[in-house]
This record gives C-alpha cells, structure tokens and sequence, in this order.
C-alpha cells in the first residue's frame, strides 16, 4: 500500500501550492514514490482522529504502515533518508543538505510567515502602515544573507537536495510580496525549483483539489 498524506480539503491559498503538503508531494515525487492523499476539513483538523496524528490539529500528515508522521520538514527528511535523490551520499554533504532544510524552516520561514500574516490579517490595524516596513526588512535581511551565500550556483550546496526543496517552498511565500524582485539570484533560484518536473507534477495535484472543490 502507498503512504497517504493529509491535505486541505479546500486550500485556503487558493490553488498557489503554499499549503504545507506541497513539499511532502514534492518530496514523494522527486523520489518517484507513489502516493494517496485524504483530503480533510478544517472542522476535522480538529477531531479526535486528526489530532491522534497530529497533536496540534494542522497539516499535512503521514501514514505508512504503522508510522505515522507530522511536521512536513520531519516527513520529508524521513522520505528522503529513505529514498535515493534529496540526500547526497557523501556523509558532509549529506548533513549539510540537512543543515539547510533546518535553515529553510527555522532561519528563513518565521520572518516570511510573519510578513505573510500581517498582510492577510493586520491591514485595517492601525499600526500597519508602520509595522509592515519593519517586517518587510526583518526579511530582506534574510534574503541578503542568503543571496550573498547562492551566488551564481545553481543550488544551495552542490546538487539539488532536501535543503533546496524546503527553501524553495519557503521563499515562493514571497511570490506576490515584490521582495523577490530585489535578489535576482533568489529569484531565479526559485525559478529553477518551481521548473523541476517533480515540482510541476505536485503543483498540479494540489491544485487540482483547488479546482475540484471551487466547482463543487
């Protein structure tokens, strides 16, 4: 039997491929793994049966067997210590692969989520003028820092790699913010991510789920 995956019953970012269960697609695609996804409510993230899975009612999760995973950086280095294509099989570029998808979730993606939510959830504030420069810099110099580190290379440590796969995820969070636009090297280094055929294929899934629930 394959796994099976969680996912957003309807998307809440409308077919963007931002909700978290794209990198666990992503990851199963790249490794050629097929795959099943139970598509859940926002009222059953919360029932008992969601949360026996996941304790604090999100997703994605994982099932395999008798494993049962949550926290899509946790289920993608299980996939990809499993299957040969997100890990290198040198043992320092292997841990360092791993070093940057913990960078990816810890490092870059609490300043863009926080950017992200001001701008969904703050705009009638009456700080948010004010806030929103300060959070768009908290960000920029993230992505200095890692511009600086990327260059003109094509990934972030040699071949492409889990790391990649879960910063590239991060940072598409920044495709409407105009932020991108002023690091051509990011920018492009996303591009490249989002035109890797494993990466098309996941896009696709998720967002014919999106497409089947707006007809519905």
């Amino acid at each position: 039997m394959p796994p099976t995956i969680t996912a957003f019953e309807n998307s809440p970012d409308r077919g963007r491929g931002q909700a978290r269960d794209m990198r666990v697609r992503w990851a199963l695609e790249e490794v050629g793994q097929p795959y099943d996804v139970r598509l859940v409510s926002f009222a059953a993230m919360k029932q008992a049966a969601h949360l026996a899975l996941h304790p604090f009612g999100q997703l994605p999760t994982y099932e395999d067997g008798d494993l049962a995973l949550f926290e899509s950086g946790a289920i993608v280095l299980h996939l990809a210590e499993r299957h040969a294509g997100l890990l290198p099989a040198d043992a320092n570029a292997r841990s360092r692969a791993i070093a940057w998808t913990f960078a990816a979730l810890n490092t870059l993606e609490p300043p863009i989520v926080e950017l992200g939510m001001a701008m969904l959830t703050e705009r009638d504030k009456s700080w948010y003028e004010q806030r929103l420069p300060m959070l768009r810099d908290r960000v920029r110099v993230r992505l200095g820092e890692l511009s600086r580190h990327l260059g003109d290379a094509e990934w972030l440590d040699g071949a492409f790699s889990a790391g990649d796969l879960m910063m590239v995820t991060v940072l598409r969070r920044l495709n409407t913010s105009g932020l991108l636009d002023e690091y051509p090297e990011i920018a492009a280094y996303v591009a490249r991510g989002e035109a890797r055929p494993a990466f098309k294929r996941a896009f696709d899934a998720q967002l014919a789920v999106f497409a089947a629930a707006s007809r519905s």
